[in-house]
């Protein structure tokens, strides 16, 4: 058992090993693998157990950005549920890799444990989802094809694949193999389905900086939204003098001004300093206050010459950060989490119209859920902004597992992505998830580049979350069939017995 409890947790610390910053994608299929032969012929209850062990040693070192200013608890609670759902999946796994063609039905329940984590509990969360370290990966053309549940579905359906070969027979092992060579041909095809380019535009990201990080960021309001301001009057300065291209379009981070530009004349004063120095319209992040005393997390269109315009309201919200699930109850069991804000979130399809450019807004943590972006780019979207404030998370590995979200999303909608974060990284991903340019942490910047916005859809924005159902009822199928062809002891057959005992 110890044996098996040392590859369970290396196994989810090689899940771990995947993704930035370490980013080792070879290891999320390897690990995969490794975890199914150690729950090969282990009872349910003890493939929960290992599943335990290796969600803990995955999202344990994945997430401690949680608590960089707010201390372990919330880092350690979160992990732990977390760690719940893998333990789920585990209970699964060793009847799944007995039916023929097991590979693909514990691939299926993984994607099956993804797709329910993404959602609860408080409107879930997706973080950890092998799709999100492989954009340095030769499979990251297939989420082109069926997004990031698909490209989650092959990873762990070749680790399987590669576990069973090695304890099936002959018959298994050719299946096994034809798999393999089947996401081949299909990884070399995918990139054929990316949707026709269209016209090239160019794009400045906009990196102020703040004077520290830390939860006190909120307290540096002005400075920030200063520190924006000039880093745009300055990227004006060095357009004319012929250093950098001329942008089309400008866009600032979330939070690059969390004094309401709208209830605040100076604010806005200085808003429109920076998009007149710049003579292009910004995407401005703002935190807009309402006569109700909530709040909305809100990307604005602010023009140089008639200011403020399209709004896009952030719609998926940050439990326990930016509002307070079950808010009486919570407060008092831990009085504490009466910081939290009190955003409400927006709805729309997150579109707006900047520079005449149909642009995508997935603000901060809205990029870790598929159906939004689904949404922004079948509304017709040609280029998507992701928007992010990173500074209370310090020096950790967020921005770096984000960035490479961005990149997955670049590749299934077939879209140019822009990020743009107050403390870093902000970069530009063309529609192939390759960086163009991206900048330092916490330093003050400005990325401009030109790209091409995208046009059509691809299969994976087609078919939205379709995919994830599907694998999500044939996981449920294939559970629900192993259980019902349990082997039952055979007969003792009273003819047999005395013929032996003769």
């Amino acid at each position: 058992m110890g044996i098996r409890l040392a590859a369970a947790a290396s196994a989810g610390l090689g899940l771990y090993a995947s993704f930035p910053p370490i980013g080792v994608w070879i290891l999320a299929p390897v690990a995969i693998a490794m975890f199914v032969a150690t729950v090969r012929g282990q009872s349910a209850r003890a493939g929960a157990c290992y599943g335990m062990i290796m969600g803990l040693a995955l999202f344990l070192p994945l997430l401690p950005w949680v608590g960089e200013y707010v201390g372990a608890a919330p880092w350690l609670a979160l992990a732990t549920i977390q760690a719940l759902f893998v333990a789920i999946f585990g209970a699964t796994v060793d009847r799944l890799s007995r039916l023929r063609f097991g590979f693909v039905w514990i691939a299926c329940a993984w994607v099956a444990m993804e797709a329910i984590r993404s959602r609860i509990p408080f409107g879930g969360f997706p973080w950890g989802r092998i799709a999100f370290g492989q954009a340095d990966g030769p499979l990251l053309p297939l989420a082109s094809l069926a997004g990031a549940p698909g490209l989650s579905f092959v990873v762990v359906m070749t680790g399987s694949a590669m576990a069973l070969f090695v304890v099936s027979g002959r018959g298994r092992r050719v299946a096994c193999l034809g798999s393999t060579v089947a996401v081949a041909a299909v990884t070399v095809a995918a990139p054929y389905f990316a949707p026709a380019a269209q016209e090239r535009i160019t794009v400045a990201s906009i990196q102020g900086n703040v004077p520290r990080s830390g939860l006190d960021f909120n307290s540096q309001r002005r400075a920030v939204l200063d520190n924006h301001v000039q880093r745009t009057i300055e990227l004006a300065a060095e357009v004319r003098s012929g250093r950098v291209d001329q942008p089309d379009l400008v866009i600032w981070p979330e939070n690059s001004s969390d004094i309401d530009p709208l209830r605040n004349l100076d604010a806005a004063q200085r808003i429109d300093e920076a998009a007149q120095a710049i003579g292009v319209p910004i995407l401005v992040g703002a935190v807009l206050q309402q006569d109700d005393g909530t709040s909305r997390n809100t990307s604005i269109v602010w023009d140089p010459e008639t200011g403020p315009g399209q709004e896009h309201d952030k719609r998926q919200l940050v439990p326990f950060g930016e509002y307070l699930p079950l808010r009486p109850l919570v407060t008092a069991l831990a009085p504490f989490a009466a910081q939290a804000g009190n955003f409400i979130p927006g709805d729309g399809n997150g579109v707006v119209d900047l520079a005449g450019v149909r642009l995508a807004v997935a603000t901060c943590y809205e990029v870790a859920f598929d159906p939004l972006l689904t949404e922004s780019v079948r509304a017709g979207a040609s280029l998507i902004a992701v928007p992010t404030n990173n500074a209370t998370f310090g020096r950790t590995n967020m921005t770096y597992q984000q960035l490479a979200m961005s990149r997955v999303r670049a590749v299934e909608h077939g879209r140019p992505v822009v990020v743009a974060a107050t403390s870093g990284v902000s970069a530009v991903i063309d529609a192939r998830g390759s960086i163009s340019g991206e900048t330092e942490l916490f330093t003050s910047a400005a990325v401009v580049t030109s790209i091409t916005l995208g046009t059509g859809l691809t299969p994976a924005t087609v078919a939205g979350d379709l995919p994830q159902w599907i694998a999500t009822a044939s996981a449920l199928l294939a559970l629900g069939y192993s259980l019902r062809r349990t082997p039952t002891p055979a007969p003792i057959h009273l003819s047999t017995t005395m013929q032996r005992s003769s």
